[in-house]
């Protein structure tokens, strides 16, 4: 509601129109908002993570690897471990050093969840410092 003005008259008159110009800009803010936040929901993201083209960081002298295979079996360096041996197989190989990085690498066919089962496995066993191997992309001409 809004009073007019006019020279002519000395009475005030109200004009009983609705203003729409507010409404039409928090409507046009509102379309924007949803447009910028609708395509944010959606998580269908295709993923291929074993290919990595972060910058390579130094490795140690004498890095231990733990190899998840495509039959889910285990390897410590070169030797075939079980689940239930890995934390006393790591102890020994690490000499009981519990902050030493350990490079665990998987299969690309390895299901994230058996993956995730081998890290909960290095975690109850106190190696918290893990490293994810990869392959490095290569990016020429």
């Amino acid at each position: 509601m809004y009073i007019r003005l006019d020279q002519a008259e000395d009475a005030l008159r109200e004009i009983h129109d609705i203003n729409v110009v507010p409404f039409i800009d928090v409507m046009l803010v509102l379309l924007i908002i949803f447009m910028v936040a609708a395509p944010l929901a959606t998580v269908h993201v295709a993923v291929n993570l074993p290919a990595a083209s972060a910058e390579p960081q130094p490795r140690s002298d004498e890095p231990l690897y733990l190899t998840v295979k495509p039959d889910l079996s285990l390897t410590l360096g070169n030797d075939a471990v079980s689940r239930e041996r890995l934390p006393g197989m790591l102890d020994v190989a690490t000499k009981g050093e519990k902050n030493r990085p350990i490079s665990l690498r998987a299969d690309k066919t390895v299901p994230y969840g058996e993956l995730i089962e081998v890290m909960n496995v290095l975690r109850a066993a106190g190696y918290l410092k893990l490293t994810l191997a990869a392959l490095e992309k290569v990016s020429g001409p």
